[in-house]
């Protein structure tokens, strides 16, 4: 009886997460695949690209923050069927999401400037520097892509975000291949040919998406309809008002994991290098949970704009489960696999070692990992975003950071230590996360 009153739900949520998951995956897809080919190159290429990006995600996912306001916003509108106020978003977040970019793209390159005193190897910062330049120069084209993405999302429409994203994956593979390796008459770059190849495809993903707002029946209502609305800062102070604490809550997440990062580049590179291999790995499940949060939001807000609060609390549950079962088979594999696993990256046998380590605390957290996003998607379907801020910075910062040093450093059990914190701090979050949404759910049906 369980699962018939579920099974309808279950489908119904694939049916809007499955693309997503996979347009979510192929981002993190584009960076592993720089890290492959990267690692093919050198222990140190590896280590310095380690270090890049997790300088520069905390300013990519701050922008990214922004655009997830966006979603449940639309979504609101759109399940209310008021395509007017569709179109308004629709233009005032391009335009805030616009400058946003902008402002991020010079306060991320200044950041470049102090990045050798970040206490990195010599080599490591040397090779790091121009690579992570080469990425902030994407900031803009990811930014307007994202936009794009979540107002598609909002209304329910998440093939296109995937096709695009598979697409600018094949240009991301083909120009790193040329690039990193000097093919086809062009010098080989390495690292900084593998930033390139991420720029080009950013830039592919930002103009695929314009040409279907342009072209596509539904998405050009839309845009026409945008282009008749004015500047309405009543709207942006909207988008704004719940975008930033979403921003804030996972900058703050991965401000954790980027603070373990550099703790780790502090015991040297081969440990950098293994840190490196664990985390991608660990981030592809990641995404992928992050698809079905997302998908979680659309359905979320759309039932909650009908006041349909049973069907909500279903389509909620139902992510809850879907989550639950993949992580626990992830969490198997990596365990199984970690010795395997890590060959994809590297044929050094002492990051191998380090890695497989790590995949056991991948494992560890998995579930947790999976719930807390989970739990953060249907929080944000309801725009209650500032509770989940607040919760971030006491797990992410006030608990995590603290164990994992203790671990790391003062019970001497190096990278496998640092992780230590972030498995303690995703549990904490996920539990905290559940209860909220108890919560809230236990005032809308009373």
């Amino acid at each position: 009886m369980f699962i018939q009153d579920y099974l309808p739900y279950y489908k119904r949520n694939l049916k809007v997460a499955i693309p997503v998951m996979l347009s979510q995956a192929g981002q993190v897809l584009v960076q592993q695949v720089d890290n492959m080919m990267v690692g093919s190159v050198g222990t140190i290429e590896l280590a310095a690209a380690s270090f890049a990006n997790a300088v520069f995600i905390i300013g990519m996912v701050l922008g990214m923050g922004f655009t997830l306001g966006l979603t449940p916003l639309v979504g609101h509108t759109f399940g209310a069927k008021n395509h007017k106020e569709s179109a308004n978003l629709l233009l005032n977040s391009t335009l805030t999401n616009t400058v946003i970019g902008l402002i991020l793209c010079v306060l991320m390159y200044s950041v470049s400037f102090f990045m050798d005193q970040m206490g990195q190897e010599d080599e490591v910062v040397e090779l790091a520097i121009p690579y992570y330049r080469i990425l902030v120069y994407s900031m803009m084209p990811f930014m307007i892509f994202f936009t794009l993405k979540q107002f598609a999302e909002g209304i329910g429409n998440t093939i296109n975000a995937m096709t695009i994203t598979l697409i600018a994956n094949v240009i991301n593979v083909v120009v790193n291949y040329v690039l990193i390796f000097g093919k086809l008459g062009f010098p080989a770059l390495g690292l900084n040919g593998a930033g390139i190849g991420t720029f080009v495809s950013r830039i592919a993903m930002m103009g695929l998406f314009i040409a279907v707002f342009m072209y596509r029946k539904q998405f050009k209502f839309y845009l026409m309809e945008a282009l008749k609305e004015k500047v309405n800062f009543k709207t942006i102070f909207k988008l704004v008002d719940v975008g930033w604490p979403i921003s804030i809550q996972i900058v703050l997440e991965v401000l954790a994991f980027v603070l373990s990062n550099i703790m780790i580049g502090w015991l040297g590179a081969v440990p950098l290098a293994a840190h490196q291999i664990g985390i991608g790995l660990a981030s592809i499940t990641f995404m992928i949970v992050t698809g079905i949060g997302s998908a979680t939001t659309i359905r979320v807000s759309h039932q909650y704009s009908k006041k349909n609060y049973e069907g909500l609390s279903k389509a909620a549950y139902a992510s809850i489960h879907l989550v639950v079962a993949f992580m626990s088979i992830t969490a198997i594999l990596f365990v199984v696999l970690r010795n395997q696993l890590p060959w994809l990256y590297t044929s050094d046998p002492a990051v191998i070692t380090i890695a497989a380590q790590l995949l056991i605390m991948a494992a560890a957290f998995q579930i947790f990992d999976g719930l807390q996003v989970v739990m953060l998607g249907i929080l944000r379907g309801l725009a209650d975003v500032k509770y989940a801020m607040i919760i971030a910075f006491i797990c992410y910062i006030l608990i995590s950071l603290p164990i994992s040093y203790l671990f790391a450093f003062t019970f001497e059990f190096g990278a496998v230590g640092a992780w230590v914190g972030l498995v303690v701090s995703l549990g904490i979050a996920s539990v905290f996360f559940l209860y909220r949404f108890k919560k809230l759910y236990r005032k809308m049906v009373n």
